[in-house]
């Protein structure tokens, strides 16, 4: 399949500050890319360069097949939509739309043509007349992509489009996006530091960290099979134990922590006896149980990690709530709460044993730049 956009060692230096290093990518025609990181780790840098708003220090830029190096903004087949969606309150979501294709001289029956084909597909077909004040929230996003997609991109750039909205808006514009799209069949590359906008839209995910990829992959390779320690605890939520790897065969470890836990974990990377590492267990992965009084209860299997501890708190949550755990060497540690333990079979100070399997145990070497 084609790449719509291509990267190619890209390096943008403020001085002696390296704010993008050595980053490339490759996004397939008619796919939705989203770059997900935190505040700083360069994200917006990479996507003016892409735009054309910044130079790039180093590297190469193609989008369409074709190189961008001195090509302008407004001459590249890439649009963008910012956070601040930058309407025009003194015109009308027609002329909002309308807008580049006047820029670029087009015949006026020619405009209305494309700008009446345009709101059908964003079903806005009866707000041509209407002011900008008169949109919702959502509404006002749809116009902002429409205002882009009448122009035809090859590229449509999203930096943060939805950070200004509020939760429950976002959450149906997450969707509304994903399906805006699918329908256009535009390529989307999309900034965000949400994780949830990246897992939810995207069909792949680079995360972003000090100017560089960490992991690009699918949303189910990040959040099941992460590659770096700062992609295990950056994409979804993990408990991190910091340990030693007392024992080692093949990918099955044994890993002592600092707290004196006995961890049976999975090695993402080799790691011998001896080595530092850091281990990492999703809420989801762990089972809780009332305890039946045992004081140190034998694992299920040689494969399952089994504690025992007290619930120190519930935190509800409809079908998401969290039960918060303290063990008995002292870790306090989250897990998923399954409906049929909330309510009275399950009380704050009850006692419990969380178990979580080995393979949902992952190992990396120490340090990695975890969050």
């Amino acid at each position: 399949m084609a790449n719509d956009l291509e990267c190619r060692a890209l390096v943008k230096s403020y001085g002696a500050f390296t704010a993008v290093n050595g980053v490339s990518l490759a996004v397939p025609k008619g796919s939705f890319f989203s770059i997900l990181g935190p505040s700083g780790c360069g994200k917006t840098s990479l996507m003016r360069m892409i735009a054309g708003f910044i130079e790039p220090t180093a590297g190469e830029i193609l989008i369409g097949g074709r190189s961008m190096r001195g090509v302008p903004p407004n001459r590249r087949p890439a649009n963008m939509v910012f956070q601040h969606l930058a309407l025009f309150p003194m015109m009308n979501v027609a002329d909002n739309i309308g807008y580049g294709l006047r820029r670029r001289g087009m015949a006026k029956a020619e405009i209305a043509r494309r700008v009446g084909a345009v709101l059908e597909r964003i079903d806005l077909a009866d707000s041509g007349p209407k002011r900008i004040d008169q949109l919702s929230g959502g509404q006002k996003q749809r116009v902002a992509i429409a205002r882009c997609m009448v122009l035809e991109p090859t590229v449509l750039l999203l930096d943060e489009p939805l950070g200004a909205l509020d939760l429950k808006l976002r959450e149906h514009m997450k969707v509304e996006l994903k399906q805006l799209q699918h329908q256009f069949g535009t390529t989307f590359v999309y900034i965000t530091h949400d994780q949830s906008e990246a897992l939810v839209m995207s069909d792949q995910v680079a995360v972003m960290n000090a100017g560089r990829f960490e992991q690009v992959g699918t949303p189910e390779d990040l959040y099941y099979r992460p590659a770096t320690p700062f992609v295990a605890g950056f994409v979804g939520d993990s408990h991190r134990w910091g340990g030693r790897v007392t024992a080692q065969a093949g990918s099955d470890l044994r890993v002592a922590t600092s707290a004196g836990l006995a961890l049976r974990a999975t090695a993402v990377v080799p790691l011998a006896e001896g080595a530092a590492a850091s281990v990492f267990v999703r809420p989801e992965a762990i089972e809780v149980r009332v305890a039946d009084g045992r004081s140190d209860p034998a694992p299920a299997s040689a494969d399952v990690n089994v504690f025992a501890g007290r619930l120190e708190s519930l935190l509800f949550n409809g079908a998401n709530s969290r039960a918060m755990i303290r063990l008995e060497r002292g870790d306090l540690i989250g897990a998923v709460l399954p409906q049929n333990l909330l309510g009275t079979r399950l009380g704050e100070g009850a006692a419990v044993e969380i178990r979580f399997a080995a393979a949902a145990t992952l190992a990396f070497p120490a340090g990695g730049d975890a969050p």
